[in-house]
Formats: C-alpha cells, sequence, structure tokens
C-alpha cells in the first residue's frame, strides 16, 4: 500500500534539494538572483530597521540593489560576492551580500556607511545587538549569513599556494585556481552541558558575561574527542566533578565571536559527589541551584530586572542554553537520566 504524504512534508523536502542544485550549478544560482531577494551587511553588520522594540531585516530584489550600487558608483558585477542563505517555499532564494568587505578580486572599494543608511533607511547594527530583538526567521537567516561572509573574507587565499581563491556563485565552498583545492565553510563543535545532581543544576558564569547571568558550563572539543569525551573533560577541568550519565539534547549554530555549533547535553553526577572546585582561569563562578530558583529565573521577562533584586538571570531565549535549562525544570528526567 502506498502512502500519500501531506504537501507540507514534501514541499519542505523539496527546498534542501533545490538549495543543492543552486550551490552545484553557478549558472542556476545566477538565474535564481534575477527573482530572488537580497540582505545587506556593511563590515558584518547587518542593515536593520526598528520597529518598535524590534529590528526588522528589509530585503532588496536585484533590480533594487543595481540600481543602489549604480548610485553609488560600483559596479554591479560585485553582486557575485554575495552568498546563499536559503529559500521560500516558493523557491524565491535568499541572498547576503556584505558592502563594507572587499574581496581579493574586486575592483571597488567598500562603499561608505553612513551615506549607504541615509539612502535605505536603516541601519547597520552590530549582530550581537540586535539578535535577541529579531523574529526567529530574521535571526537565523543573518546569523548564517554573517557566518558564511565572515568565513569567505577570511579565506581569499589559499593556505597552499598563497593564491586567491574563487567562490562559486552561491558562496558554498571556495577553490584555489592553481592547485584545485577545495574549501569549504566550518564550523567549530561545542558541547554546552547542564549538570544536575538530581534536585539542582549547577550553573555557572565567566567574566565576559553580562553582569548576572548565569549558564551551563561550555567549552570547544579537542582534536580527537568524542561528543562525551568533551562533555566528561570540560565538567571536570571547569568544575572538578565527574560525569556519571550523559544525554544528547539539542544543537545549534551560533555566529559569536565566530561560527560554532553548540550541542546541548543533560548530564548528571552522583549525589554524593557535588564538591565543586572553580577552575578561576575558565570561570569566574560557579554554584548549584534549586528547581525553584531557576524556575523564577526563567520566568523573568528582562535580564535587567536583576539589577533591582541582585538574583541572577539567565541566557535569552533564542539561546540554546535558555532551552537546555527550560527543559530541566519542566522535564523531571533530565535530573535523573537512565543507566
Amino acid at each position: 500500500m502506498v502512502l500519500a504524504l501531506p504537501s507540507i512534508i514534501i514541499k519542505s523536502a523539496l527546498i534542501p534539494r533545490y538549495l543543492f542544485e543552486l550551490k552545484e550549478d553557478d549558472d542556476a544560482c545566477k538565474k535564481a538572483q534575477q527573482t530572488g531577494a537580497f540582505y545587506l551587511f556593511h563590515s558584518l553588520a547587518p542593515l536593520l530597521q526598528k520597529s518598535g522594540h524590534q529590528y526588522q531585516a528589509p530585503r532588496h530584489s536585484l533590480l533594487e540593489l543595481e540600481r543602489l550600487l549604480a548610485k553609488f558608483g560600483q559596479d554591479t558585477q560585485r553582486i557575485e560576492d554575495s552568498v546563499l542563505i536559503g529559500c521560500s517555499d516558493q523557491h524565491e532564494a535568499w541572498f547576503a551580500l556584505d558592502l563594507g568587505l572587499t574581496s581579493s578580486s574586486s575592483q571597488n572599494a567598500a562603499i561608505q556607511k553612513p551615506e549607504m543608511e541615509t539612502e535605505l533607511k536603516g541601519s547597520f547594527t552590530e549582530l550581537t545587538k540586535a539578535l535577541f530583538q529579531l523574529n526567529t526567521k530574521d535571526a537565523s537567516l543573518l546569523t548564517m549569513a554573517q557566518a558564511l561572509l565572515r568565513w569567505h573574507d577570511a579565506h581569499q587565499f589559499c593556505s597552499r599556494s598563497g593564491q586567491p581563491t574563487k567562490k562559486n556563485m552561491a558562496g558554498s565552498k571556495r577553490v584555489c585556481p592553481s592547485n584545485k583545492i577545495i574549501y569549504y565553510p566550518q564550523m567549530a563543535p561545542v558541547v554546552i552541558t547542564l549538570v544536575s545532581d538530581g534536585t539542582r543544576c549547577l550553573l555557572a558564569r565567566q567574566s565576559s558575561f553580562p553582569k548576572g547571568m548565569y549558564s551551563a558550563l561550555a567549552g570547544f572539543c579537542d582534536i580527537g574527542e568524542s561528543l562525551e569525551e568533551a562533555v566528561r573533560r570540560e565538567v571536570a577541568e571547569e568544575v572538578g566533578l565527574e560525569v556519571e550519565r550523559l544525554q544528547y539534547s539539542a544543537s545549534q549554530h551560533w555566529p559569536f565571536p565566530n561560527s560554532s555549533l553548540m550541542i546541548a547535553c543533560h548530564a548528571t553526577v552522583k549525589p554524593g559527589q557535588t564538591e565543586i572546585q572553580v577552575n578561576l582561569k575558565e570561570l569566574e563562578a560557579a554554584g548549584w541551584f534549586s528547581h525553584d530558583e531557576v524556575a523564577t529565573a526563567l520566568r523573568k521577562k528582562s535580564p535587567y530586572t536583576q539589577q533591582q533584586d541582585g538574583t541572577f538571570w539567565l541566557p535569552p531565549k533564542l539561546a540554546i542554553a535558555h532551552q537546555l535549562i527550560k527543559e530541566w525544570v519542566e522535564k523531571p528526567s533530565c535530573s535523573t537520566l537512565p543507566a
């Protein structure tokens, strides 16, 4: 018997295939630009427009972009520096272009930011400042775009030959013409772990965190490590505890300071082995927090309330650390993982 799949599933499955075709076929990607939309950046800061307490990311058609470049004396060939970041259900391709960065092959100088902001009726805003005031879709697209644009800016030359590399139309890779080495954008794997002793969870803060903010433990995976080994090492290094059990939760791309893949896990330690030994080279402070304390912190609408009541606050909802902590509060099973 053949079962018919819902159209929404079929449609969502077709999007990755369409994006794959655009990444592999320069002509198809260039054709997609004709009906596509462009998000603009300047020196890795996206163009945003303020709407109340939120930011919106305007998009521009190819024609609008060509007119804009012409007005500022720029060659429209600069559009080839754009990178593909997604598409709509109707296969409208989305691209990102940085007008403040210059490629090794570009003959155009960077366009001055103030003039561009006036023309576009927006502002190029640091993503670190605006991320949590964007809707989920724009936040996801802009973080991907920034990561890709940053990677291309940092990989314009071959590490083997020293010669300029050439990006494909979609920006999914760069190739060295002299030796044919292909470079692909990469992310650094990071484990982020919420440790529990059964009734409490362990939260910590680094000196670089905003005042009053606590989060789960996190650290980069070392070369040659498995996910499990990285979790156990990081917990031992930072707070001197031995992980008894661990369980994968979810993952998230994180663009700051460079592109990372955050791999979230729950971990437990034995109830009788909970004495924390804070590694002050890594952390400013760490401690055990009760279910009620963490639940109260999750209910806070604004981090700035900690300035009034002196208590701690947690990472914003968009961060995977927030979701990991929320999962622990709402699911008792996370406190007592199976053996």
